[in-house]
């Protein structure tokens, strides 16, 4: 029994974060009996289990197979004409590469013929055979040649040059493709027995394949209290096959240098402990291994912003349609969009919202004195966003990069907007003093740091300060309060402390953070910090 082959082009496409699900349909008149029909081709990253085949017509379908087309080159155009384009440049460049060695064998026969005719004429000349004339005239017609040879042979290297940077083009064109080079194709050919003479058929072929993906990123804009976010998705593929402008869907479902604030750690003090000698092993021969290397920690870098006007008016952007599921939701981009088999990025957006924002400013001066302007965002919206990459702009000016995490309708979160130069934040040492031990007694270091805060914006600011007392981990050693001015409104056991302070515009506000340190006698105190 021959097979029909029916042309059957993609009609949908649902994207997973991992993979897709592709959708063809096709049609096609038969007679009553059994026939085969066979759609092709297919990419080799099919998953043949994934497979399913519907339609409607006076029909019934008996089985499905997956057959291997082999062939000698791949039918996909593109791919046949770079590679074309790849075979007709590596002619041109060997034809080249021979011209440039024939060029330069030319004019090492020229070089050599000057050399032995040199001593020629000249033997000819001192005899008298030869006139000064004559060895003029050859000298010249030599000079002519070796220039013509020459001036070929640089033109030549620059056509290799050429033809060589047009042939790694041609390359890279051919990597991007590289899920369609494959020259081996699949096929499904499905087995239907027809229950009427000139049936309409028409043929739905559905089938997961991998290589695909979808990932969000989000531009959050920050103008007055109200955060905007756009979400996109970013859709890629290489799976072989070419996606033409048809219905995407992207889902959630799964089948089968970023802005932030600096964070305190404990300060821990505690007495010097001398560290007991290593005993080498038996079996070890030479000196010490070298010693694990101490993580470094160093302050996350943080950029400069200043803040803009009201933009412009925007553009209004078309947003998706979505379908919430039960676990997952899927969105429907407002047009169709075209995804080649390259590997490049083709974006759609999701979802405009429009967020109400708590904005303040956090500042940790013993890190760095400066105030991250934050902004406590809650999600209004009906949309559960993917974690991904965000850009951060104050108005019409890009300011920050970050990353935002899960985030659930109704749920809060805070997202670092940057560092705000219109606050100045200063900590300074203000006192220390130490005092020997005497007899039987302790040792006490004693000091107090004024931190101030200045509010040059033009409107009222909240600021969130961040500073710690040493803990001790040690009875030998122990830390007493001695000035806190104002109260904290927060304190851990580990010793952060949290102060809010509501500034006005213009106005200044400090801290004053004092405490002892007691030191028992013979205690050598360790992890002290000024």
């Amino acid at each position: 029994m021959d097979a029909v082959e029916i042309e059957a082009p993609i009609v949908g496409v649902t994207v997973y974060p991992d993979r897709a699900r592709v959708t063809r349909l096709g049609g096609t008149r038969l007679a009553a009996g059994e026939h085969r029909i066979r759609i092709a081709p297919l990419p080799l990253g099919l998953r043949r289990d994934s497979l399913r085949v519907g339609g409607r017509g006076a029909a019934t379908v008996l089985g499905v197979d997956v057959t291997t087309h082999r062939q000698a080159r791949s039918a996909d155009r593109q791919v046949s004409e770079l590679e074309r384009r790849r075979r007709a440049l590596a002619e041109d460049l060997a034809e080249a590469d021979d011209a440039y060695e024939i060029e330069a064998e030319r004019g090492q026969f020229l070089a050599r013929l000057a050399e032995r005719a040199g001593g020629t004429y000249a033997r000819a000349l001192a005899a008298g055979d030869a006139a000064p004339t004559d060895v003029a005239a050859f000298a010249d017609s030599v000079a002519g040649q070796l220039t013509d040879s020459r001036t070929r042979r640089r033109g030549l290297a620059r056509r290799r040059t050429e033809l060589t940077d047009e042939l790694a083009a041609v390359e890279r064109q051919l990597q991007a493709t590289k899920g369609k080079r494959k020259p081996d194709r699949l096929a499904a050919e499905v087995t239907v027995s027809v229950d009427v003479d000139d049936a309409e058929l028409e043929l739905e072929l559905t089938y997961l394949v991998d290589g695909a993906r979808w990932q969000p990123s989000y531009d959050l804009r920050l103008v007055d209290e109200t955060v905007t976010l756009t979400w996109f998705g970013l859709v890629s593929q290489d799976t072989g096959e070419d996606w033409p402008e048809c219905e995407l869907q992207l889902s959630t479902a799964r089948p089968a240098v970023a802005t932030a604030v600096p964070e305190l750690s404990p300060w821990y003090l505690d007495r010097v402990r001398p560290v007991p000698p290593r005993v080498l092993p038996a079996t070890m021969v030479g000196g010490m291994p070298p010693p694990p290397p101490a993580p470094a920690g160093a302050p996350p870098a943080t950029g400069r912003a200043a803040f803009a006007g009201p933009p412009p008016p925007m553009m209004q952007a078309s947003v998706a349609e979505v379908e919430q599921g039960v676990a997952a939701a899927t969105y429907r981009p407002a047009r169709p969009i075209a995804v080649p088999a390259d590997g490049s990025a083709h974006r759609a957006t999701v979802a405009v919202l429009e967020l109400p924002a708590r904005l303040d400013h956090v500042t940790v001066p013993l890190r760095a004195p400066e105030a991250h302007l934050r902004a406590t965002v809650r999600n209004t919206s009906a949309h559960t966003l993917l974690p991904g990459p965000a850009a951060v702009f104050h108005g019409a000016d890009f300011v920050a990069t970050t990353r935002l995490p899960v985030w659930a309708p109704g749920e809060e979160t805070e997202l670092a907007l940057g560092v705000d130069d219109r606050l100045r934040v200063e900590r300074k040492l203000g006192r220390r003093s130490d005092t020997r031990a005497t007899l039987g007694s302790t040792r006490r270091r004693e000091v107090e740091y004024r931190i101030s805060v200045a509010n040059h914006t033009p409107r009222p600011a909240t600021v969130e300060v961040r500073d710690q007392l040493p803990v001790s981990r040690d009875d030998g050693v122990s830390v007493r309060e001695a000035t806190l001015v104002p109260p904290p409104a927060e304190r851990t056991e580990l010793g952060e402390l949290t102060w809010r302070l509501r500034l006005g515009p213009g106005e200044s506000g400090e801290i004053t953070m004092g405490f002892r340190v007691e030191i028992a006698k013979g205690v050598d105190l360790a992890g002290w910090r000024e």
